[in-house]
């Protein structure tokens, strides 16, 4: 049997590049005598995940586009040009079966190097408002894989195939940790437990907003686990061993996430797409606080579409230090909202979309 040969591109954050490593294990799963190519940006975090997770990766010097007026925004153009070349010479190099975009900087020039070449290609669009990038690929790929509805507004609507996101699979089983959880985060089982995540390297609004209402904390009669980021993590634990609270539990990073959400009964968030699809497997009550950060506004209509079903509470994150706590320990205290949030966003979730891409994906080869 011939084996089958696969790019796959994208990065630049953990919302590209967790996906594109599910969705090649699930084809992994599905057939055997496949060999995968990773295209990455250069100096980005997926030259170090991927290989991390077993696949070869090769760079392009690309980033994005810098809104504003910024110097580096002149060698756009240039590296546009340069990775769409280096796309080429890597596509004719290994001869691909199929191509396959997650999104991020690489992406473009590769889906779009490929699409052009007639190679069968898909995009996975993982926010509810499409990017630019995906906006131009979405017209010469065959299929578009989407997590959110009404995606005809920015795709033409006969390739649009919903699928979700795929999410670590550690997740997905993360029931089954909660007493090694218990103990790990030191969690006092007859209080609730509130989970504050605010991405991998910190949300300076969330965690001022926490440090500056630390005292509320022990009087609420919970259990808090903070993921600060690296930045936040010495300031977190000054103010912690300070005021000897015992109840409060910081990591810098949380390697366990399945086992955080074990505990949670509460979870307090960014709202990134890929964070969204594994809050809505998780099921539990959440409090999204979008970035205010990121191209579009992504993070805020990713939120907002939830708030629409009900399935979460959305605070701004301009309004964060005034409302967020307040809005907190409302939930706490009404176990009926809790209850309506948890079942509406379960409603939400698809635990199988890194298999639902990769059939898809390799219909398009047969």
């Amino acid at each position: 049997m011939k084996k089958i040969k696969i790019i796959v591109s994208g990065g630049g954050t953990g919302g590209h590049i967790f996906p594109a490593i599910a969705i090649a294990k699930a084809i992994e799963k599905q057939i055997k005598n496949v060999e995968f190519l990773f295209v990455g940006a250069k100096d980005r975090m997926e030259m170090e995940k991927i290989p991390n997770a077993g696949y070869n990766i090769i760079g392009l010097w690309i980033n994005g586009f810098q809104r504003g007026l910024y110097l580096k925004n002149l060698l756009f153009p240039f590296k546009i040009i340069h990775s769409i070349l280096k796309a080429n010479r890597i596509i004719k190099d290994f001869n691909p079966d199929l191509v396959i975009g997650t999104g991020g900087y690489a992406s473009g020039p590769l889906i779009y190097a490929g699409a052009k070449k007639g190679i069968p290609s898909i995009i996975q669009e993982q926010n509810s408002y499409a990017g630019v990038t995906n906006k131009i690929l979405g017209k010469l790929v065959q299929k578009i894989c989407v997590a959110y509805d009404k995606m005809e507004r920015y795709f033409p609507k006969e390739k649009i195939i919903f699928t979700g996101n795929p999410i670590r699979e550690k997740v997905l089983f993360f029931e089954n940790n909660k007493k090694e959880a218990e103990k790990l985060f030191k969690i006092d089982s007859k209080k609730p437990t509130i989970l504050v995540i605010g991405g991998s390297l910190g949300a300076r609004t969330i965690n001022d907003t926490i440090a500056n209402n630390i005292y509320r904390f022990k009087s609420m009669g919970i259990n808090l686990i903070w993921q600060t980021g690296i930045s936040y993590q010495k300031i977190a634990q000054n103010i912690i061993s300070d005021l000897n609270l015992d109840c409060i539990t910081t990591c810098a990073f949380i390697k366990q996430m399945d086992k955080a959400y074990a505990v949670a009964d509460i979870i307090v968030s960014r709202s990134g797409a890929i964070a969204i699809s594994e809050l809505c497997c998780v099921g539990k009550p959440v409090i999204l606080v979008p970035s205010p950060n990121v191209a579009e506004n992504h993070q805020y209509k990713n939120a907002q579409s939830l708030v629409n079903k009900n399935a979460a509470i959305l605070v701004k994150d301009s309004m964060a230090n005034r409302k967020l706590v307040n809005t907190l320990e409302k939930l706490i205290k009404n176990k009926r909202l809790q209850d309506i949030l948890s079942s509406n966003i379960k409603k939400i979730g698809v635990k199988d979309a890194a298999d639902r891409i990769a059939k898809i994906a390799l219909n398009l080869i047969k």
